[in-house]
């Protein structure tokens, strides 16, 4: 285009044009045949991705959508996997819960490998198994952030913006996130998980190094050590830290699965790792039931119920044959639903008790429902919640059921990571529909 256009003088666009922004060397071939050419080769990477992506036969244009919107929360550079590229959002209209969310959950980052797995990539795991050894590698003693920057630093002191007015005049604005200082023990059973496949999937031989596998076997015993010890947990609590159900779960985990792991690569540790995992299993069904509900319940001798509850089931804590799985999930579901969606919880965590739907626990129900065979209302849930999807297929961290409005920083990764799972959960396999 003229090079006077680029003055600020308004021009009518009638054909195409092509900007390019580059850094360093000046492009020195004809712009139109250049841009031409990336931009099918951007679609064609795209087209080619999503077809690798292995889909379930019920809500296919969700789960593609979902899994654009998560890759492109993938940091290639370092393996970081970022839970929003937003920050100050609010939860709910005057709540004040405005959080920066531009950096790496471990925790979150596990849900979102979970959720290529199911999709048939694996590039990403490898990427951020990298991404994690880099971080442990200078921690000795493990004492991991629950978050990190992209490049692995974890200098995110929390600020506020006070000049800036805020998404809808919303306060405050934030930057960086004050839970990177948090102690969250749920992270170690989740890294666990995450290393998981790398040790039981034959595909994954070049990636069972040393190193990995002390890194797993460690985690593991980090996370035995913490089980049942107070902290803020998934919430992230910022009043009183207490023993969280959640947090002793995920540990319980990381037991679990490094006795399996055990099993093939340390045989001489498979007892040791299976009866940490039973006595913590032990602690939970004793400290953390409540009778009265009928129910797990959030903390231990506790008696509130918080929707994190319902990973017990889709993880196998609660077998088949336990009535405490059905129990946990109807007392879930009759106490914390509104309008056909979970809330997190009914207690105040320091701002007040939550008002909107935390989407991610409502795609947790579906699939917590789907495990237990209860595939019926498994699909009832998802299709009621499928009618909220925005038109372009993307979600948001929270959604105000009364007037049909999402909330939250947006695109949010839990979000899609959770549809993801619930939608291949819900969804009947291919061969009983081809």
């Amino acid at each position: 285009m003229p090079l006077s256009y680029l003055e600020g003088h308004p021009f009518t666009l009638v054909e195409r044009r092509q900007l390019v922004l580059t850094w360093g060397a000046p492009v020195e071939e004809p712009l139109a045949p250049l841009v031409d050419r990336f931009f099918a080769q951007t679609v064609r990477y795209w087209q080619r991705w999503t077809k690798h992506c292995n889909i379930p036969p019920l809500f296919q244009q969700e789960v593609i959508r979902s899994a654009l919107a998560l890759k492109l929360h993938c940091f290639e550079d370092t393996g970081a996997i970022i839970a929003a590229t937003t920050t100050s959002i609010p939860e709910a209209p005057g709540s004040g819960r405005t959080w920066d969310y531009r950096y790496c959950w471990l925790r979150d980052a596990y849900y979102s490998l979970g959720a290529f797995r199911l999709l048939g990539h694996f590039e990403e795991r490898e990427e951020f198994v990298k991404y994690l050894l880099n971080i442990a590698g200078g921690r000795p003693d493990l004492a991991l952030s629950p978050l990190y920057r992209v490049d692995g630093s974890s200098d995110l002191g929390e600020r506020v913006l006070s000049q800036w007015p805020g998404f809808n005049n919303e306060q405050p604005v934030r930057v960086g996130n004050a839970a990177a200082e948090h102690t969250q023990n749920d992270i170690f059973g989740e890294m666990v998980l995450a290393l998981t496949p790398v040790f039981l999937d034959d595909r994954f031989r070049q990636e069972q190094t040393r190193p990995a596998l002390e890194l797993v076997e460690r985690l593991a015993r980090k996370a035995i050590s913490v089980a049942g010890t107070p902290d803020a947990g998934i919430w992230e609590y910022r009043t009183e830290w207490k023993p969280q159900t959640f947090s002793s779960v995920m540990c319980w985990a990381a037991a679990d699965r490094m006795a399996k792991i055990a099993a093939r690569h340390l045989p001489g540790k498979v007892d040791e790792f299976s009866a940490a995992a039973s006595k913590i299993r032990e602690e939970i069904q004793s400290r953390a039931w409540n009778e009265d509900l009928k129910s797990l319940v959030a903390t231990y001798e506790g008696v509130d119920l918080d929707a994190s509850l319902l990973q017990a089931v889709s993880l196998r804590l609660l077998g088949d044959s336990d009535p405490r799985r059905n129990g946990t999930i109807d007392a879930v579901t009759k106490h914390l639903t509104r309008d056909g969606w979970l809330l997190r919880y009914k207690v105040d965590d320091g701002f007040g008790v939550p008002t909107v739907a935390f989407i991610i626990c409502t795609f947790w129900l579906i699939e917590a429902l789907a495990t237990a065979g209860r595939l019926d209302e498994a699909r009832q849930v998802m299709n009621h919640v499928h009618a909220a999807m925005s038109p372009l297929g993307l979600i948001s961290e929270d959604y105000e059921t009364t007037n049909l409005r999402m909330w939250g920083n947006f695109p949010q990764a839990y979000s899609h990571v959770g549809l993801i799972h619930a939608a291949f959960a819900a969804s009947p396999k291919w061969a009983e529909v081809l």
